[in-house]
């Protein structure tokens, strides 16, 4: 059975916690990072071991970003079908899966304020799925669908904010993806078992903006699974204990592939002239971000039994 487990700050201390029912039961225990949670504390929680009986109502804490910035936070790219498509993309020759990562600082508590830097026109938003680890793998290993439990320890929702106009024009996924806020976390970390991650394909992503639905997916739709990938990811880099894996997002995001034509005369203007060409057209997209914005986000299955939360955030001007 998932468990919503949280990181918060209460009467001036940071605590780990069990959410149930509006309460937050502490957690016994010091973990100054996800990666101590994950190896001394998730096992102890699975085991209904020194987790209180009481503890202070989820209104009265402050809710902290659950992914500590001393984690990697590792990225998979274009990673539904449906985002494919509208990205321009052919899922059935498409056959790679693309890796990149985010600055850990980018990272920020669920109900934080997303801030546009003032020289981003095309701000995007983007649900997604975290994967958090386990265990270290240092070596290549092969990860299957009835071993996945045991290096996928918990889930955790995320928003990969993007400036696009930063992203596309410039080919820095590292940079216009990693602004400070652009990588809101949690509430929850959700600790998952081998039951749980047999459900994975029915976890619902769904993200609003002003109350309009703008992406309503199920993750059967994605075409890298997590098993298979993590096996590939093993194959050239390591990952520690609380390390996560952003696993893309579903079609419907404010960025959609322009007619051919214009491709193709992108691809021979220079950079600077591109990125011109791209302001210009996210001026006219009603779709993008602008402050003052309203972004919610959820991942749950439809009956409710995993729930990793929801995340309320504004966008503002610096």
């Amino acid at each position: 059975m998932a468990i919503n487990a949280i990181r918060y700050r209460h009467a001036g201390e940071n605590r780990w916690g069990v959410v149930e029912q509006a309460t937050v039961k502490p957690i016994a225990g010091e973990f100054a990072t996800t990666r101590d949670f994950m190896l001394q504390g998730a096992e102890r929680v699975r085991a209904g071991d020194g987790v209180g009986n009481s503890g202070p109502p989820l209104a009265e804490v402050e809710v902290l970003c659950p992914i500590t910035e001393d984690r990697q936070f590792l990225c998979q790219a274009i990673n539904y079908r449906t985002h494919m498509l509208e990205s321009g993309l052919n899922p059935d020759a498409s056959p790679f899966n693309i890796f990149f990562r985010k600055a850990s600082s980018c990272l920020a508590p669920a109900d934080t304020e997303i801030v546009k830097p003032a020289h981003v026109e095309f701000l995007d938003y983007e649900v997604e799925i975290g994967l958090v680890f386990s265990r270290e793998v240092s070596e290549p290993t092969e990860v299957r669908a009835d071993n996945l439990h045991d290096y996928v320890g918990a889930l955790v929702l995320l928003n990969d904010v993007s400036a696009r106009d930063v992203q596309l024009p410039e080919m820095q996924f590292y940079k216009g993806k990693s602004y400070r806020t652009f990588g809101p976390a949690g509430p929850y970390l959700t600790l998952v078992t081998r039951e749980d991650l047999a459900r994975f394909d029915s976890l619902r992503l769904e993200l609003s903006v002003n109350g309009e639905t703008r992406q309503d997916s199920l993750a059967s739709d994605m075409v890298h699974k997590p098993a298979a990938t993590l096996t590939e990811l093993s194959s050239f880099q390591n990952w520690e204990a609380g390390d996560i894996l952003a696993t893309g997002t579903p079609g419907g995001c404010a960025l959609q592939a322009p007619p051919k034509p214009i491709m193709m005369l992108a691809q021979i203007m220079s950079p600077k002239r591109r990125q011109k060409l791209i302001r210009s057209a996210a001026r006219k997209n009603a779709r993008r971000l602008q402050a003052g914005d309203l972004v919610e986000t959820s991942v749950r299955t439809d009956d409710g039994e995993i729930d990793l939360g929801k995340q309320r955030n504004r966008v503002v001007a610096p």
